[in-house]
């Protein structure tokens, strides 16, 4: 196939860029020309150092708004949205487990038979709780991604992530749940300006 048949009547290619390639030598003086590095070494790494916490603050600002251009590998894509989504429009035994262990290990404290014997058979029994919760979730989830996603490719690993997601506080969950429980969306908190 002659380059004239790829290129059409035109002369021109449909899928070019419009523009050419440009030299190494021109791209690398393009780059380097918005970062202006003093000469003094300490500085230069001062000015890195300031450069990369602004950098840093600018993505946690972002992925804290749940913008998703600022999310890392692990939570992109619409298949860990929906699967966010799906795990913040309910409540988990799991999400519950941290303050109660804080309580278990407090009462666990007390010195009395009674109340250890009871905190032991209620430890085993949230315990027990969570492990039955976690799998139901799972088992729910894995059957709602098959159904919206049925390659096993697009879901891979969505459904462990899922179940992580399930056992962590809502409060502390990044990216932070655009649902609350029981379905409703959540409003976007405001901050107010001086």
């Amino acid at each position: 196939m002659s380059n004239e048949e790829t290129t059409g009547e035109t002369g021109t290619s449909e899928s070019g860029k419009g523009r050419p390639t440009p030299k190494r030598k021109e791209a690398e003086s393009a780059r380097k020309q918005g970062i202006s590095v003093p000469k003094d070494p300490k500085a230069a790494r001062k000015a890195a150092r300031d450069r990369d916490r602004e950098a840093r603050a600018k993505s946690r600002a972002g992925l804290m708004a749940g913008d998703p251009a600022y999310f890392p590998r692990r939570d992109a894509g619409p298949v860990k949205a929906q699967v966010r989504d799906y795990i913040d429009r309910r409540r988990t035994v799991g999400e519950f487990f941290v303050p109660f262990a804080f309580v278990v290990l407090l009462l666990g404290l007390v010195n009395n038979p009674t109340v250890q014997t009871t905190v032991v058979y209620v430890w085993t029994s949230v315990l027990l709780l969570v492990v039955l919760d976690t799998i139901l979730v799972g088992i729910l989830l894995g059957r709602s991604l098959r159904k919206d996603y049925p390659e096993k490719s697009d879901r891979k690993g969505a459904v462990s992530y899922g179940v992580l997601r399930a056992l962590q506080l809502r409060r502390f969950r990044i990216p932070p749940p655009r649902i609350k429980a029981g379905g409703k969306p959540v409003t976007p908190k405001i901050k107010k300006t001086k």
